[in-house]
This record gives C-alpha cells, structure tokens and sequence, in this order.
C-alpha cells in the first residue's frame, strides 16, 4: 500500500493549479495533508478539497517544513526563488516553469516518454517541459525510437489559456466587442486575437525565432537524448480558450509508411488515434482535447515531397496534459521510488 504523503501545490488558485487540484483527487493521489499556496493577495481563500476546507496560504510566509511534494507552477521568478527553499526542507519540487529546463542537472520529464530520467535528480527539482513540446513528444518519441527523427518542422496553434487567465479574458470581451460592432481592445496581445492568428509566443531572439519556438528545439533534444534533431517551429496563436494544436512534418532516418506509424501510435502510452480519412475524423481542440488527458492524433499521412516524409496532427489540453497531468504523473513516479 502506497503511503501517503504532503502535497503543497504552489499557485493554488491559478488555471493550472485549480486542474492540479481537480487531477489529484480524479486519480486518488495518497494525500496525507494538502497546502494550497498563492501570493498574498489570493491567501485566505478557502478551496473545498477531499471533503475538507482549505484555506490558501501566503507563499511568502509559509513553512515547507514536512512538505513531501510540492508541484509549482507559479511562475519562473517564484520558481527561482522557493523551489531550493522546498527541496532543501526536504521536498521534491516539480516546477512547471521554464526556469530549470535547460539546466543540466535538472531532468526534464514527460511521464510516458522518459520516466527513467527524473531518478537523476541532484538538485531535487524534476522540470515540467513546455506545453506544445509536451504533446508533441508524447506523439513522436514511439517513432523516434523505431526508425529514428532526422528534422521537424512543426507549426503550433496555440490557444490563448497558455498566455494565461487575462488572455482569455481579453478574447471573450473582444469577441462580444466585435459582435456588437464595437472596437476590440488589445491589451494582453499586441493585437487583436479575436476572429484573428497572431505568429508569435514569447520574446523575439537575434535569429529571429521567439522564446516560445526556441523551447520546441531544445526541449525536444533534451528529452529525446539527441541534439541530432533538427527543429524548425513556428508558433501561432488562435482564438481557442482551450486546447494547443500542431502541424507536424518529420523527416525520419529510416522510412516509415503511414499505416505502420498508426500501428505504432496505437499502442503508444498517451496517444489517441483520431485518424478517419472522412469529415470530421480527426482532433480538433475543442471536440477532443478540451478538459481531456491523452494526446490526440490525426491526419497521419506520408510527405509526397520528401521520401521519408511523415506528417501528422496532434492535439493535446494545454493545462491538463500540457502542465497538470504530467506534474501528477511524475509526483506518482516519484512516490513509486519510495516503495
């Protein structure tokens, strides 16, 4: 029998906090006592969880004293700050923020992909990836394992819930705006997002790509074990609450037909065929992914302009799957350990 153990859940009464909380008592994570954690202004806040009431606590302020787990996703700055704080009282820190991604002696895991990995773990801290490489290698690991991936070129949808809360408000106030020949206001977006694509996420970098398409490269590398990968991505974002969607082009090192790329995907852990050569067979975020755990994929078909072309599209639940559900599932990787 599993032990239960301490759970603080850092930005509590953020989205993907709120989906934290929803997935550990969805999967009945052993939870011996359960911290809710924001900043000052949310603290004081009482959330109904397993039965009980439970009041928010000041991060700033708090205790990690006999914290087993704690899962992060408060931002990169408070990630910085308190993370070494919680593991040196003797926690796991599972961060959602891109703050320790890059470092070497912070594994960089997704459940179904490279579990093995988060047992290397000197610092104590197990880092989230980012959303869209999230899916997108739950979606491509199956084939990089059996014929091996020489370049992607990926092109993301992503909905506005990753820019955050503010973001989805500004698309619902300027999508009634428009819709009562009103002008739409853009503050959170650098233009209008309603009925509209915008081709950029995160800071512009000097060759041109942004923070958001440079994450794609390298987390991808890091998690697959090969900078032999090639990436070139480009990220767009939609007018979708919920929900990241990507056009994907790999090119493999050894050829793959379609047919067996479905065979393999089939059984992969994680993935869901959607995969119907008719209207309507294939994701979308809203009829699939939203609010639901697997990485859907469709449109599986061989490049006709490249000889060991694949091309596929994959949908996944950016809060769910892109950040909650893998922190949960590594959180559970690392109570295994302690059997």
């Amino acid at each position: 029998m599993t032990q239960a153990v301490t759970v603080a859940v850092v930005g509590a009464t953020g989205a993907v906090g709120e989906a934290m909380r929803s997935i550990l008592a969805e999967r009945k994570f052993p939870i011996k006592e359960l911290k809710l954690l924001a900043s000052e202004r949310s603290a004081g806040e009482v959330i109904r969880f397993g039965g009980k009431d439970i009041v928010v606590q000041d991060l700033a302020t708090f205790d990690p004293t006999g914290v087993d787990i704690a899962l992060f996703s408060a931002g990169g700055a408070v990630s910085k700050e308190y993370a070494p704080k919680f593991v040196a009282a003797g926690a796991v820190v599972i961060d959602n923020s891109s703050t320790f991604r890059n470092d070497d002696d912070v594994p960089l895991v997704v459940a179904e992909v490279n579990p093995e990995a988060l047992r290397d773990r000197p610092r104590g801290i197990i880092a989230n990836p980012n959303c869209s490489t999230m899916q997108l290698l739950v979606a491509i690991a199956p084939i990089h394992r059996q014929v091996g991936i020489e370049r992607i070129n990926i092109a993301t949808y992503q909905s506005v819930s990753g820019t955050g809360v503010k973001a989805m408000e500004e698309l619902g106030k300027q999508t009634a705006a428009l819709l009562n020949f009103q002008p739409p206001a853009a503050e959170v977006y650098p233009v209008q997002i309603a009925f509209n694509v915008i081709p950029h996420g995160g800071d512009f970098m000097d060759n041109g790509y942004t923070t958001e398409e440079m994450k794609l490269v390298w987390e991808t590398r890091k998690i697959l074990g090969d900078d032999r990968i090639q990436v070139n991505p480009t990220v767009v974002r939609v007018p979708v609450f919920y929900g990241h969607s990507e056009a994907v082009h790999l090119e493999t090192r050894e050829k793959i037909t379609a047919a067996e790329a479905r065979e393999l995907l089939s059984t992969a852990p994680g993935v869901e065929l959607v995969d119907e050569m008719v209207p309507g067979g294939y994701p979308t975020p809203v009829t699939h992914a939203s609010d639901a755990d697997p990485t859907f994929v469709g449109r599986i078909r061989e490049d006709i302009s490249h000889p060991r072309g694949l091309d596929m599209w994959v949908v996944a639940d950016n809060i769910r799957k892109g950040a909650a559900l893998n922190a949960v599932q590594l959180a559970e990787l690392v109570l295994k350990e302690r059997q």
